[in-house]
């Protein structure tokens, strides 16, 4: 059994990334999942200036140990504006800073949704790029266009039964990947 370490990269309150990682763990039943939110752990703006004056905190510290304890991760990327959100890159930056290779052999499971019919296409594309610079293997990525249309945030699931068992494959063979 493998340690999961699953988390949203919005700083949002009612981000649907983290709704639609809340429903994909509950697939996940032959491995260990820890959920986190990223907001557990405040990081300011990344500076150079602040680095060098204040060092590194004791909330980058404590999820570099979280994502180092981890056998592997899903990843949720937010888009913003075509992008990564700046939240997302900002915790990005401050961990490759601490730890230029904070992701070394870590297989990773990168997913995202938005309310548009590209559902953040441009943030996971972004995100696939960017990992691997840090250690990192993206083994397989999911996205979920049309957030309001294909889940139901009432009852908790996807509703689009195509969508979903996209997501189950995905899932599946990720769980067989990091097993290997």
């Amino acid at each position: 059994m493998k340690n999961i370490l699953v988390f949203a990269g919005s700083n949002s309150s009612n981000s649907i990334n983290h709704m639609l990682l809340e429903f994909l763990v509950k697939s996940i039943a032959s491995q260990q999942v820890q959920l986190i939110k990223l907001t557990d752990f405040a990081l300011p703006m990344y500076s150079e200036d602040l680095e060098r004056e204040a060092g590194f905190g004791s909330n980058v510290h404590a999820l570099l140990h979280e994502i180092k304890s981890a056998d592997a991760l899903i990843i949720s990327v937010n888009e913003h504006n075509g992008t990564v959100s700046a939240y997302f890159k900002n915790t990005l930056d401050w961990l490759s800073r601490l730890d230029r290779n904070f992701l070394k052999d870590k297989k990773i499971l990168l997913v995202s949704t938005s309310r548009g019919k590209r559902g953040a296409a441009s943030a996971l594309e972004y995100t696939k790029g960017v990992l691997p610079r840090f250690g990192g293997e993206v083994v397989d990525s999911f996205s979920l266009p049309n957030f309001d249309e294909n889940f139901s945030v009432s009852k908790q699931r996807m509703v689009n039964e195509t969508l979903y068992l996209g997501m189950l494959d995905v899932v599946q063979n990720f769980s067989h990947q990091i097993e290997l």
